[in-house]
């Protein structure tokens, strides 16, 4: 398992990187796209979609995309989008967890693949900008959730069940405690703290995240990366969620040894929006 993980992880950065560093940002647009897609193929099959119905709505997720492009939406203003798609995010993440994974399913099928749409198209728009403003802004963000997501890891195995007796959503993901959540978090400002003082030093050219969020303010700064943090804890556990009400261990099998697209980006799902929309205030 390990030996196919890592054989997998090195097919996808070896198309990856080169897309990412790219001057022009077709080819990293083209690639996500693709992603993206899969994943609402994806969705769609853990919503109960047919084969078929799922590579439809895997196109049409594509479609809203291309469309997006080619009206030249990515260079434009998204201010009120980003605080749109942030509010509903936070509202309704927090409404779906607490209702828990017996309550998914009673939610129309409609709404649930609209919102898996929406948010799908919302992830790709935020990753196209993000790109345009720089490589540094896009890969700073990125690096924030890889962060979080390796501090909470090894955080709550070494420290899990010590200082705080519940764990954080037992229902849903048994693994993840609260001091994994900690974790994640101090991992994420020493990546902010470095990476701020390396665009200091090596000046990277466009701003990293971490950088222009610290000229608004540093408390800014500081209230950003817990809110962006907290969030793509709740990107994590939604998709568990919906995993888990569809009977799945993964969103499915693409990838071998890692799963399928939404369990990587799953934690992208509303960081990077949200991101951008601190980014736009």
């Amino acid at each position: 398992m390990l030996k196919q993980r890592v054989i997998t992880a090195l097919v996808m950065l070896l198309f990856f990187l080169p897309a990412l560093f790219y001057p022009s940002p077709e080819p990293l647009l083209l690639l996500t796209l693709l992603m993206i897609s899969a994943a609402a193929w994806e969705w769609g099959r853990l919503n109960g979609l047919s084969q078929i119905a799922a590579l439809a709505l895997g196109g049409a997720c594509a479609l809203a995309c291309a469309g997006a492009w080619w009206a030249g939406v990515l260079v434009r203003p998204l201010y009120h989008l980003w605080v749109l798609g942030g509010a509903v995010w936070v509202l309704a993440g927090a409404w779906v967890l607490n209702a828990g994974v017996a309550a998914w399913s009673t939610h129309g099928r409609v709404l649930r693949l609209t919102a898996g749409m929406l948010a799908l198209v919302m992830t790709w728009l935020a990753v196209a900008q993000a790109k345009v403003i720089g490589v540094n802004f896009l890969l700073s963000i990125l690096a924030l959730v890889w962060a979080a997501d390796i501090g909470a890891y090894f955080s709550g195995r070494a420290l899990g069940g010590r200082f705080f007796k519940r764990k954080l959503a037992p229902s849903i993901s048994p693994g993840k405690t609260w001091e994994g959540v900690c974790g994640g978090f101090l991992a994420v400002v020493l990546l902010a703290t470095s990476w701020m003082w390396l665009d200091t030093t090596l000046q990277l050219g466009a701003p990293s995240f971490f950088t222009h969020m610290a000229h608004k303010g540093e408390g800014l700064l500081l209230l950003g990366l817990v809110f962006l943090t907290a969030m793509s804890v709740v990107g994590d556990l939604f998709e568990s969620l919906v995993k888990r009400s569809a009977g799945a261990k993964d969103s499915s099998g693409l990838l071998p040894g890692h799963g399928g697209v939404l369990d990587r980006v799953d934690a992208l799902l509303p960081t990077l929006p949200l991101a951008m929309m601190l980014y736009s205030i």
